[in-house]
């Protein structure tokens, strides 16, 4: 089982526009009352899920574990009447099966062989991920149950709790500055970490220039020459040395009462977990199909080897638990009821399932990429007023929860969407009453929330 110890819960995610700092709250005590849980999720580490994973694998006498060996190719079995694939390893042995199932990553062997098309594009944008220390809350401070996330221009910076003085960063930005950041001193990053909560968005843009311009003369930023900047660009908007909004602070107490508005940001990072920091490009991707057929029968496509999205959300790990698990299902009576398990129509039933929920959070995810990427004014005038509005409507923000959270019910998505029908109405009559934003803007809105009301209120069986 995975170590519950090794985990952390999250009990409210605040999310803010880093341009106009408008802001959404999601509290696990804004859960529907039949909720009992009080956290909206839980984050752990990527090995106490694979140690939990490999320990429950060798407990199931009827599960072989390969290891020590790659996949050298994936063949169609060449016999008459058969269409079995043929898996080659790298040690000599051939595997036989009835089918294979694509686990296996964003560029899938298993896809390729299966002939699937896969379509999307990558986004200008790499995540830096890292593991964060920092002190422990005081005693009149909430607990580090909160995850942080601001939108940045260049990208999304999120601050994910892991325990009392650890924390998960995913910091989606330019791929210079993510070469850069990732090449300075972890001391050097630890402060960019706490200024990009922290300083206005056109201070922030000056840093990421000042440091990408050192890193391509050859001479890295030192932390004294980051102070120094920070500490001016503090002074220039007026942001107190004992504010929440200073992040020169080298050693915190936290045994008195925080400043006003500490609770709004994550705690100042001291330091980064050696090993930790990395880097990778984002894309977007969608398979068109998840089931092989033809030349490439008997295969099915799970996880990253059927979809890629961006982080923003923290999405891409549910979609893929949710894909297993539906596939689970979908074997699981095709066995019941004497069925070929590798037949497409067999399987057809989880791509029914799977595709049009993970399309729909694809493109959601991609669209608020977008949507925070430009400085535009009206566009920021927009998205704020948006965001300000939904803050208010219990019912959509509980429907999001629902829809997003790790926790699922058998009809949660079904459910959510019908508590935020009346929500969407509200924010339909909103926007229809900004006329300073267009008419030709107002049409648009006007008819988007109208087809998202028929989809809420007609909800696919």
């Amino acid at each position: 089982m995975v170590e519950v110890s090794r985990t952390g819960p999250v009990e409210e995610i605040q999310v803010w526009d880093g341009v106009s700092d408008a802001r959404i709250t999601f509290s696990a005590s804004e859960m529907l009352p039949a909720q009992s849980t009080v956290e909206l999720s839980r984050l752990t580490e990527n090995l106490n899920l694979q140690r939990a994973l490999l320990h429950r694998l060798s407990s199931l006498g009827a599960v072989e574990l390969v290891d020590r060996v790659k996949v050298q190719s994936i063949i169609q079995e060449n016999t008459e009447g058969s269409t079995w694939p043929l898996v080659h390893l790298s040690d000599g042995r051939v595997i036989r099966t009835r089918l294979l199932v694509g686990a296996d990553g964003p560029n899938s062997p298993v896809r390729t062989y299966a002939g699937i098309k896969s379509y999307g594009w990558a986004y200008d944008t790499h995540a830096i991920v890292g593991t964060l220390y920092h002190a422990p809350r005081g005693p009149y401070s909430s607990p580090n149950t909160t995850a942080y996330q601001r939108f940045l221009p260049t990208g999304p910076i999120a601050f994910l709790p892991l325990s009392e003085t650890a924390s998960s960063l995913v910091w989606s930005t330019k791929p210079p500055l993510a070469a850069a950041l990732k090449a300075v001193d972890p001391s050097v990053l630890a402060a960019m970490i706490n200024a990009a909560f922290r300083l206005p968005e056109v201070s922030m843009r000056y840093l990421h220039s000042r440091i990408v311009e050192a890193q391509e003369r050859g001479s890295p930023i030192t932390l004294d020459e980051l102070r120094e900047e920070i500490a001016f660009r503090e002074r220039s908007h007026a942001i107190d040395s004992h504010s929440a909004y200073s992040s020169l602070v080298v050693q915190q107490d936290t045994s008195g009462i925080p400043p006003e508005g500490a609770d709004g940001l994550p705690p100042l990072v001291t330091s980064i977990q050696p090993g930790t920091i990395a880097s990778f490009p984002l894309r977007f991707s969608h398979a068109e199909s998840y089931i092989g057929e033809g030349a490439g029968a008997r295969t099915v496509l799970v996880g990253d080897a059927a979809h890629t999205t961006h982080p923003l959300a923290g999405q891409g790990l549910n979609m893929g638990l949710a894909d297993v698990r539906a596939l689970a299902d979908c074997i699981s009576q095709a066995v019941s009821r004497g069925l070929d398990l590798g037949s497409y129509t067999a399987l057809l039933p989880y791509s029914r399932n799977r595709y049009l929920e993970n399309h729909k959070m694809l493109a959601a995810v991609d669209k608020l990429h977008k949507l925070y990427s430009t400085t535009a004014e009206p566009v920021v005038w927009a998205r704020s007023v948006g965001l300000e509005v939904i803050n208010e409507l219990d019912t959509i923000k509980t429907a999001l929860m629902m829809s997003a959270g790790s926790r699922t019910q058998t009809n949660a998505g079904q459910l959510s969407w019908g508590l935020a029908a009346k929500g969407v109405e509200s924010v339909a009559r909103s926007i229809g009453s900004a006329r300073s934003f267009g008419e030709g803007i107002a049409g648009m809105a006007s008819a988007g929330l109208q087809q998202l009301a028929r989809q809420i209120t007609n909800p696919r069986q």
